[in-house]
């Protein structure tokens, strides 16, 4: 038998008492943690329910995600672990994780590992351990706190993982991380660096997101694309290494170059910027409206617009939207080139007939409601200092139809190269229900802000004349084979609102000779014959038309509305031109369906809106007189296979065969070309013009509707015919049983003679 000397014994009992000392410590540490001692600690209910803001989700009729709502550095949206695809997964354990179904919230062999080697040989943090920093304990560089906050994390993940499933815990960590480039979040991140939802990643794809969890900024694949392609392939050999891919896979997916599909999700950039600036708007006075129902709620609480991961479903086609733009790049761009050249040499460029003084005064008032003066003026500079500062040449970014350009540049010159570009609006519904299909209200919000669909309103021109004559077949029941007279007609002054001396309208060809049928006439957009029009049927008559037809704003009851003197905005004229393709009913256009909380509990869902404005026979004879435009007016280019004439005037070769309805408008010295054009199951408005109305083309031969605005409908029409997936009539408007009203001019004209003849 051995005999263990007292000296021995003395050691054992030390090394005994250390290692209890030690254990009751290190125990002792975790009680003070979860005590609070080293920081507050979440609650039970926190860790049931750990706060993760969730960005709200702006989804399309075709169920694509056009964007999202939230605040900077939290654009999260909420993935379930079931939408991950089983290679993500597996790239994540094999390379943060291996034992995370074997351990409970803490690998021992790793922390020992970790510990013996240093850090040298990788750190100790399990997957659920970087999950409770993220969601509680988060990080800082003094020593003693990083130690403290090491241990909260410990107690935390070992609630975690009482609290939690793995699959859960895989759920919050990913959903939870920070990708950077407002990519918070597996979900928004797929979508900013690959355009792809999660469960559509490929095993390279989901390698180089995984590879970004030791750390986004260093391994990001848009700014540091080569130590992404190493750091991907690591992760790539961890998964080979544990089975999970084989070693020939490894080896061709490691060769495969790094394919970015990029997209930021800031709210200038993407898709259908400005129709998800007026959501963000509209939902935001919803919450506003619509407090929480919960029960035993002793005070009202409102839903988060950035936080509570609301779901807003709205009418917009994600593929019409992006047809709608494409095309207003096309045409803009190429008018832009057309309008910068054609006043070069103009000593006033941008703008035509105004003094010195007035611009002056334009450039003034921009810079009164400028952003620089707005940050300066809460830095406490005084307004000599915020004047003198746009004089100094500063660097800046500037947006161009060609890319954005750097160069060095005054603030004031700034504004004054921004004042020579033609904007755009453009707006389709579908009639039938009212429901928004594509909204483009700008050419670019970064850089254009104000929304041209439903801000601004122009003078409409000739679009309003469908109005009066529909007023006119409704009231009168005119055929549009009746025939009015081209002469020149004097309204006297105190009639139909007329002041100061007597209103005589003018043709723009001066043309006064003979008869013209109500077709003909709108086809040419006679002027003397649409004030006939009015004189009978009175502007307050026209009015109360519009007036159910959704047009609101304030309209004089004057004759002169007849040529479209007064100012709407594109959506109320889409709205309105939307109810002659809808047999007659008027519903209010809509883009909001329903909202649903991040459960899909139901929170809101739209009515449709709806009434019968004027008879299905009068507006199918608008329609009729309307087609007359596309036939033989202004709108007939069309019609014709155009390739070998000159774009800028006729632009783009469309050979539409089809019923199209619609009426071009273009106002005085050329300011907004306007053209608003339907087929029975869309109706689409565009409408082209300068900031300020003296900001035009020189000439009618540009500056006219066909040319500034048609062009944008025809290529738009041009794509949706060209995408399969799409449904886009290309049918006849429906026509009214036991329609009244002759439509056919040959038959309307044998009938009249026989009725004279008869009487006489």
């Amino acid at each position: 038998m051995v005999q263990i000397s007292k000296t021995h014994k003395k050691y054992i009992k030390w090394f005994w008492g250390v290692f209890v000392i030690s254990i009751c410590g290190i125990l002792f540490l975790f009680q003070l943690a979860g005590w609070g001692f080293f920081g507050d600690m979440p609650t039970f209910e926190e860790l049931e329910n750990p706060r993760t803001d969730l960005a709200a989700q702006i989804i399309s009729s075709d169920g694509v995600q056009l964007g999202t709502i939230f605040k900077p550095n939290e654009n999260r949206t909420p993935i379930n672990y079931k939408d991950l695809p089983e290679h993500l997964v597996q790239a994540l354990i094999a390379t943060e994780d291996v034992r995370f179904y074997k351990h409970s919230g803490i690998d021992a062999r790793g922390t020992i590992r970790a510990i013996s080697a240093v850090g040298s040989r990788g750190g100790a943090s399990t997957i659920t351990q970087q999950l409770a920093k993220q969601l509680f304990t988060g990080g800082s560089n003094k020593l003693s706190k990083r130690i403290a906050q090491k241990i909260q994390e410990w107690v935390i993940a070992i609630r975690l993982e009482r609290q939690y499933t793995k699959n859960e815990i895989i759920e919050m960590y990913l959903n939870k991380y920070d990708f950077i480039y407002q990519a918070i979040g597996i979900g928004s991140a797929s979508r900013i660096y690959f355009s792809k939802k999660p469960k559509d990643l490929t095993i390279e794809e989901a390698a180089v997101l995984i590879g970004m969890l030791k750390s986004a900024v260093i391994y990001n694949p848009k700014s540091n694309p080569k130590k992404s392609i190493k750091r991907r392939n690591t992760v790539l050999a961890q998964m080979a290494k544990y089975g999970y891919i084989t070693t020939i896979e490894k080896d061709s997916l490691q060769q495969l170059p790094l394919q970015l599909h990029f997209m930021t999700e800031g709210y200038s950039s993407g898709s259908a910027t400005y129709a998800r600036k007026y959501i963000k708007d509209w939902v935001g006075e919803w919450i506003k409206k619509n407090p929480k129902k919960e029960k035993n709620q002793s005070s009202v609480a409102y839903y988060n617009l950035y936080r509570d991961g609301l779901k807003v479903f709205v009418t917009i086609d994600s593929r019409l939207q992006k047809h709608a733009e494409a095309a207003v790049k096309e045409h803009l761009a190429n008018l832009q080139n057309i309008f910068d050249v054609q006043e070069k040499d103009n000593a006033t460029f941008p703008y035509t007939g105004i003094s010195e003084q007035q611009i002056q005064a334009i450039i003034n008032e921009s810079i009164r409601s400028s952003e620089r003066r707005r940050v300066m003026l809460q830095k406490g500079y005084n307004e000599n200092q915020i004047i003198a500062s746009f004089d100094i040449k500063t660097k800046m970014k500037l947006f161009s139809w060609q890319g954005n350009i750097d160069t060095i540049m005054t603030p004031r010159d700034s504004i004054l190269y921004y004042k020579r570009f033609l904007h755009t609006g453009l707006l389709s519904i579908k009639p039938k229900t009212g429901e928004i299909k594509a909204w483009v209200g700008g050419i670019n919000h970064h850089y254009f802000k104000y929304d041209h669909v439903y801000q601004a309103k122009r003078q409409v021109g000739s679009t309003f004349k469908p109005f009066v004559y529909a007023t006119a077949i409704d009231q009168l029941k005119l055929s549009p084979c009746h025939e009015e007279p081209k002469s020149k007609i004097i309204i006297p002054i105190g009639k139909h609102g007329v002041a100061n001396k007597a209103w005589i309208p003018t043709n723009t060809d001066n043309d006064y000779i003979g008869l013209m049928t109500l077709k003909d006439a709108l086809a040419g957009s006679v002027n003397t014959i649409s004030a006939r029009l009015m004189d009978k049927v009175g502007p307050e008559t026209v009015i109360r038309l519009v007036r159910k037809m959704g047009i609101r704003s304030p309209i004089k009851p004057v004759a002169s509305i007849s040529l479209g003197t007064e100012s709407l905005t594109l959506s109320e004229m889409v709205g309105a031109y939307s109810t002659f393709a809808n047999e007659g009913i008027y519903n209010t256009p809509t883009m909001i369906t329903r909202i649903e909380d991040k459960n899909g509990n139901v929170l809101y869902k739209n009515s449709r809106e709806t009434r019968d404005v004027i008879n299905k026979q009068a507006a199918y004879a608008t329609i009729n007189l309307m087609e007359g435009v596309t036939q033989t007016g202004s709108g007939q280019r069309l019609r014709t296979d155009i390739s070998t004439m000159n774009k800028a005037v006729t632009g783009y070769p469309y050979g539409f065969t089809n019923p199209i309805a619609g009426k071009t408008g273009t106002t005085q010295n050329h300011s907004d070309g306007w053209f608003i054009g339907m087929v029975p199951n869309l109706c689409t408005g565009v409408w082209v013009g300068g900031e300020h109305r003296a900001t035009h083309f020189s000439s009618v031969i540009y500056g006219q509707g066909a040319t500034m605005a048609l062009p944008i409908w025809g290529l738009y029409m041009k794509k949706c015919y060209t995408d399969e997936n799409l449904v886009i009539s290309q049918s006849e408007f429906e026509k009214p049983e036991n329609l009244s009203i002759e439509m056919d001019c040959d038959v309307y004209k044998k009938n009249k003679k026989e009725k004279s003849e008869l009487v006489f």
